[in-house]
């Protein structure tokens, strides 16, 4: 085949997924590795960052054994604000990942933003004091893990996302570096500038020396190291992503006006827009992607517990997985006036409130297993509602579709309920793995090759009633303001 192959790697929360792309768009192969996420106490949430690394090197040789043959780049998209600590010297973790979803911040966001600092970080940022981004977890773990404030004191410590840690490891502990996405998501990184910010460091009492180098997405970031994984020394690594960012260029959007949401553990919406944003309605502003075009500027909203709501309700009652849910779900009309709000770690987007526990409402004596499941379903697509609504009004016009990815999104179930909450047609691509072809999407344009990307499927046309849209999604309000409620 001619062209290029690239090698894409979509480091996510419950798997490691690795495609191997042809230059025609083709998947030649692609392959997949679990991981496990633990909950040690409430509200934390962490991996381990060993078999976060062991997983992507068991995925590159799949995939390589699949399609052998020369791989011409290395493209990395990934799961963000995870925050991954580790030593210069024995290249090995200090502790535990702190994802995403990890909340044990909580209180250290409430007391910053109790000294007013919040306005000054958001300006910077475009995000808010929240312990979904790493610059508070990295505070703590200096206060609280002895080897991690050892290494520091003694110059050895490296701090990073999962995109840094993938590549140190990559090539050899020769680059730490992250991309411009993966940074713009960490607390500490200036949008204006591009540069990881002393005065943010100041703000959050962490140090800068053992951050990485922020560069475009689009960078060549380094070349692999001998015995680092299956492949061969010397491949370049040309990509790196966010993986939500990763799917909004999968997704084609080059310019403002097209929004997707990806549906995973968790979910997130955004936007393209003409420049830094600063939300009025509980969004984020972020950096969609740098290449050689320039700064592409987003608008995001992020979900904590999304698709994982299904998961959960699935081990709840009993079922194999979330498509034993859904065939339950489907088997009665309605939730039968039963709602579920899944903050199992908080409300995220546009709600933001920590202290939000999951919640079940509406149930009586005619409550069976398959009004939960529906009601699980209908949480998922409400959920995306609140940030698309949400979004509509920061931008202030209508939006006139959605784009979906991720593993939910083929479920025809819940994208028909996600159309009928929304009112707007849901266009979900033809590829789950829209991240991936993303990223390497972006490898193949710096290697000078434009790759097609995914169609989308015939789109699900929303069918519910103006008057029943409104009266689940005043059902849903209410059930999430009885979710914020103090315990």
């Amino acid at each position: 085949m001619n062209g290029p192959r690239v090698l894409a790697i979509d480091q996510g929360t419950t798997n490691t997924k690795v495609l191997i792309v042809a230059s025609d768009g083709s998947v030649l192969a692609r392959a997949a590795a679990p991981l496990v996420t633990s909950y040690p106490q409430s509200g934390w949430a962490e991996q381990s960052a060993s078999a976060l690394w062991a997983s992507v090197q068991g995925a590159i040789a799949a995939a390589l054994a699949t399609a052998p043959g020369p791989i011409d780049a290395i493209a990395i998209a990934n799961q963000r604000e995870t925050l991954v600590l580790w030593d210069a010297l024995t290249h090995q973790p200090l502790c535990p990942a702190m994802i995403w979803q990890c909340r044990r911040t909580a209180d250290d966001c409430a007391a910053l933003a109790v000294t007013g600092i919040g306005p000054v970080v958001a300006a910077a940022t475009g995000l808010g004091l929240n312990p979904l981004f790493p610059a508070t977890k990295l505070a703590w773990a200096l206060r609280n893990i002895p080897a991690v404030a050892a290494a520091q004191a003694q110059g050895r410590l490296r701090a990073g996302t999962v995109d840094a840690w993938l590549l140190w490891n990559l090539t050899g502990g020769a680059v730490h570096a992250t991309d411009h996405s993966n940074a713009s998501r960490t607390l500490l990184f200036d949008t204006r500038t591009l540069r990881f910010s002393p005065e943010l460091a100041a703000i959050f009492a962490v140090p800068m020396a053992c951050l990485p180098q922020p560069l475009p997405s689009d960078s060549l970031f380094g070349t692999t190291a001998k015995g680092a994984t299956a492949l061969p020394a010397g491949v370049p690594i040309h990509a790196m992503m966010g993986d939500s960012h990763a799917a909004l260029y999968g997704h084609g959007m080059r310019a403002p006006g097209a929004v997707k949401a990806t549906y995973g553990t968790g979910s997130s919406l955004m936007t393209l827009t003409p420049g830094r944003v600063t939300s009025r309605h509980g969004l984020s502003g972020t950096i969609g992607w740098t290449d050689r075009h320039g700064t592409a500027y987003a608008l995001e909203g992020n979900i904590t517990v999304s698709a994982q709501a299904a998961a959960f309700m699935a081990q709840l009652l009993g079922l194999t997985d979330a498509r034993a849910l859904s065939d339950l779900a489907q088997s009665v009309p309605d939730a039968g006036g039963v709602t579920f709000v899944p903050a199992l770690a908080g409300l995220g987007a546009p709600h933001w409130n920590d202290a939000a526990r999951g919640t079940l409402t509406g149930m009586s004596h005619a409550t069976g297993p398959a009004h939960l499941a529906r009601a699980t379903f209908e949480a998922i697509a409400s959920q995306i509602a609140d940030v698309f609504e949400a979004m509509q009004a920061d931008i202030g016009h209508p939006l006139a579709a959605l784009s979906a990815d991720g593993g939910a999104s083929g479920n025809d179930f819940l994208m028909q309920l996600q159309a009928d909450l929304i009112g707007c047609p849901v266009r979900v691509a033809a590829l789950e793995e829209v991240g991936a072809i993303g990223v390497a999407a972006m490898a193949m344009a710096a290697l000078g090759h434009r790759l097609p990307l995914p169609a989308a499927k015939p789109p699900f046309q929303p069918g519910l009633k103006p008057a029943e849209r409104a009266r689940m999604r005043r059902a849903w309000a209410h059930a999430v303001a009885q979710a914020a409620l103090p315990a």
